[in-house]
């Protein structure tokens, strides 16, 4: 054999064990998997679907060398919440997994979740003060904490303000109340093309349910084993929505009234509301009208606030590396960085209150939405002043008997006090079955 075989063959040879002890380090690394889907949480297009968790692991990896993190790609939201139940099922749920708010107190009271609440003591860097309340109760069940806040959505009031401007109307302040709201809408509901038809509206698509928490109303024990609909300011509530009603003149105003901007006012999301005020989503979506959003109004015994809902993250309570899933967990939802992704690249608002105030939050916020009637602070107020969403067994259940209930209140006449005793009276029997 020549020279220069026998190199070429121990040249070969070295690779040969190189790329071997490569692979066999690799295999014998510690590898943290992950659950998550492609895609929003909030019902909205976005692009990037990958961008923020890719560089959480980047920088995870980074910060724990040897340790690699998987996913499996692909899975869209419709169809995770059945994909992780038959991880569950198979023994095989990934070490760490986003929840949406919906999800969580099944996989919490089923025993699935790791408490988080000793890890959160024994760790001095860790601190419950980065994120707003509502927030950080999404992640607690019975008191004690299983999962952390990674995105969060609050609701606001879009406002189209081409039609209050045709009708002379001024756009209502941050701190507008049921009463300017019912005011307005009772101005702007009429007929424009003289066929005896109201054809512009006030609202659509304001519920019971987002009335009731600008009331301060409250409709469930945490526990969730009773309700409180006989609470006066339930009664408030169900006489304004009566009024409201009475406003648009017994017309069923639709979504495409809305779309065709014959409608002043509709409850949107944060996210909505990021996605098609700017270029390109306006065009395709509102480019017939001006709009903005502000708060909810206040009911008079309680504030401009909405619900607080939340996408999570949790522990798999079988995973045998809690700390690494700890430290992962910590990343994706308290890093600064990774949390303002979090406002770039998707259209959610970050679990950290602190990113939401930062100055590169109001130049992309400024960029997005360009002149608008809510500031960076007024969005931080709001979610400082949310509420979080009820969550027990059984609330999909009453919340539909509660849902007809009071639809059928609404359009009787009074007394109003002893069927809403009524009301929750049967609503506390399903409750306690």
């Amino acid at each position: 054999m020549s020279v220069r075989r026998k190199i070429g063959a121990l040249f070969l040879v070295l690779l040969i064990t190189a790329l071997l002890a490569a692979w066999l380090v690799q295999r014998s690394s510690p590898v943290l998997t992950i659950g998550i889907f492609a895609g929003s949480n909030w019902g909205v297009p976005q692009g990037e679907p990958y961008a923020i968790i890719d560089r959480t692991i980047e920088k995870f990896e980074e910060a724990h060398p040897g340790v690699r993190v998987q996913y499996v790609s692909g899975i869209q939201r419709e169809d995770y919440a059945e994909w992780l139940a038959g991880e569950f099922q198979r023994g095989e749920e990934p070490d760490v997994f986003l929840l949406p708010t919906e999800d969580f107190e099944l996989y919490a009271e089923k025993g699935g979740l790791r408490e988080l609440s000793p890890l959160v003591e024994q760790d001095a860097e860790f601190s419950t003060e980065i994120y707003d309340r509502a927030a950080y109760q999404n992640g607690q069940h019975d008191g004690r904490l299983y999962a952390l806040p990674c995105e969060n959505m609050i609701t606001l009031m879009f406002v189209n303000k081409t039609l209050l401007a045709r009708e002379g109307a001024d756009m209502p302040p941050l701190s507008w109340t049921w009463a300017d709201f019912l005011a307005l809408s009772q101005r702007l509901t009429k007929d424009t093309d003289g066929d005896g038809i109201p054809d512009q509206f006030g609202f659509y698509d304001y519920t019971w349910e987002q009335a009731a928490v600008s009331n301060g109303v409250r409709l469930f024990r945490e526990d969730g084993k009773s309700s409180y609909f006989a609470d006066p300011r339930m009664e408030e509530t169900v006489r304004f929505l009566q009024e409201l009603e009475e406003a648009n003149e017994g017309h069923k105003v639709t979504a495409r009234d809305f779309d065709m901007g014959r409608v002043a006012f509709r409850p949107f999301t944060f996210a909505e509301y990021r996605t098609y005020k700017p270029y390109p989503w306006r065009v395709k979506k509102y480019s017939s009208f001006e709009w903005d959003c502000i708060p909810l109004p206040a009911g008079p015994s309680g504030g401009n606030i909405s619900t607080m809902d939340s996408l999570l993250v949790g522990m798999s309570a079988r995973s045998g590396r809690q700390e690494l899933a700890w430290s992962f967990m910590k990343m994706l939802s308290g890093d600064p960085e990774i949390q303002g992704m979090v406002l770039e690249k998707s259209h959610a608002l970050p679990a950290r209150r602190d990113v939401l105030r930062s100055r590169a939050a109001e130049e992309i916020f400024l960029w997005d939405s360009g002149e608008s009637a809510m500031t960076v602070e007024d969005v931080s107020t709001a979610m400082q002043n949310a509420v979080p969403p009820y969550r027990f067994d059984r609330l999909s259940e009453v919340m539909l008997y509660a849902d007809r209930a009071i639809h059928a209140l609404i359009n009787e006449p009074p007394p109003f006090h002893n069927a809403l005793n009524r009301l929750q009276k049967e609503v506390n029997a399903i409750l306690q079955q």
